[in-house]
């Protein structure tokens, strides 16, 4: 069965669930979990997972869910997958690390749009769902919140380093979200009664002394004035050694940060940077559109205005190995870049796309990069020309020199490739798509 990936919707934000616990599992695993399964088909409603997936995916049934565990179940650890086949897509997993005597939880969810949490009673049932596991498990910490702001909060390093962040955790209270829990640990260094007055819309304690706190009725609307002035009252409450109007200021940039921006790219390389922003987290994607926006690529220089004469004794065989290089350049990358075998002006988009995407210029080696890849693909941009705008090839012993007569203009592919594979950034200045335009434009 097909389910929905939060990928193909990666425009859209989301609402992440994060939710570590802790139970005892004398009378087995299957009598523990059970809290959390009634708990997940009670309160998930119209986003209740569809397919469970252990070794393969099943539809979601107690049973299936069973047999998922136990295909996943090891000496110390299970993990299981819920997915949907509708929208709104969800990703949940559900991880144990069993103990002799005890038993750690991880709880993930991520449920996209996130604007399907701006209904009350979904995000009241939620609420409830989260109460209720966390009324079953000791829950030590727990948080729900737009993945796109968590994301510009750094979470769950929050500027910590990496080695910090996993030697301290949360100790202390870096960030609120829509939805958190605080451990006891947590709330006692904080204080009991300053969490219990935090000016927030719900306050409530929990069986094994953490609290839950949620700030507003929708996890939706994070992002207004009124949910970012709640946020940052509650933030400096529960720290008064933050200053509200520095807290205050700094969420209002986050919010800035993720106003929806059109994306306007230069018509020539538009095909190619359109694709681009979905690779960015989500957190960074409209600053991204706007850079992309602003980018305006040089004008190709790998042209000449009269072709230099060919200086080959014999221009069929150099020919030749020209077609043997674009034929290693397909047999290379066909399976990673399929329409690279239709050689069309879309595959040379798609190979824009490929490069970019692998970092390739700087992931491999520039030697293999200089004396295989770029001639290569230099002999493959050339035969484009000459396939899809009736070019003819003008070879030469050097083979940057070679070129391919369009109309009254000479290109040079073999020189436009070497530049094109300097670095990722001159993937976007010198990319395939902008020079197979510029070419076309001077066709007959």
């Amino acid at each position: 069965m097909k389910v929905l990936e939060l990928r193909e919707v990666a425009s859209e934000d989301v609402l992440r669930l994060s939710l570590e616990g802790i139970f005892g599992h004398q009378e087995g695993v299957e009598h523990a979990l059970a809290p959390f399964l009634l708990a997940l088909e009670e309160y998930s409603a119209d986003w209740m997972p569809e397919v469970v997936e252990g070794k393969r995916q099943r539809k979601y049934s107690r049973a299936a869910f069973w047999k998922a565990f136990d295909e996943e179940r090891d000496e110390s650890s299970a993990v299981v997958g819920f997915y949907r086949t509708n929208r709104p897509s969800l990703d949940m997993t559900l991880r144990l690390f069993l103990e002799p005597d005890e038993c750690r939880l991880h709880i993930w969810i991520a449920v996209q749009p996130q604007t399907f949490f701006g209904q009350v009673e979904r995000c009241r049932k939620f609420v409830q769902m989260i109460r209720a596991w966390a009324s079953s498990y000791a829950v030590v910490n727990a948080m729900a919140h737009s993945m796109a702001d968590r994301q510009l909060a750094d979470y769950p390093n929050f500027g910590r380093e990496d080695e910090v962040t996993r030697r301290d955790g949360f100790d202390k209270i870096y960030e609120l979200f829509w939805l958190n829990i605080f451990g006891p640990e947590l709330v006692e260094s904080v204080g009991r009664e300053r969490v219990l007055s935090t000016p927030a819309h719900l306050v409530e304690e929990l069986p094994n002394g953490a609290i839950l706190l949620v700030l507003r009725p929708t996890a939706a609307d994070f992002a207004s004035d009124e949910a970012r002035v709640a946020q940052a009252r509650a933030h400096v409450h529960l720290r008064p050694d933050l200053d509200f109007d520095t807290v205050l200021r700094a969420l209002k940039e986050r919010s800035a940060a993720l106003v929806p921006v059109e994306p306007s790219f230069h018509p020539d390389v538009a095909p190619f940077l359109s694709r681009l922003p979905d690779e960015f987290a989500i957190g960074e994607r409209q600053k991204k559109i706007a850079e992309l926006n602003a980018f305006r690529p040089p004008a190709p220089e790998e042209w000449l205005p009269v072709a230099l004469p060919s200086d080959v004794e014999s221009p069929e065989r150099v020919l030749t190995s020209y077609a043997e290089l674009s034929e290693e350049l397909v047999a290379a990358l066909h399976t990673k870049v399929p329409s690279i075998m239709e050689e069309t002006p879309e595959s040379l988009t798609d190979l824009d796309f490929y490069f970019w995407r692998e970092n390739f210029p700087e992931r491999y080696e520039r030697e293999l990069i200089d004396s295989h890849t770029a001639p290569a693909l230099g002999a493959y941009l050339g035969g484009m020309l000459v396939r899809r705008l009736g070019g003819t090839w003008v070879p030469r012993r050097k083979l940057e020199e070679s070129q391919v007569r369009v109309g009254e203009r000479v290109w040079l592919p073999f020189l436009r490739a070497r530049r094109y594979l300097q670095s990722r950034q001159s993937l976007l200045d010198c990319s395939l798509t902008q020079f197979f335009k510029e070419s076309e434009r001077h066709r007959p």
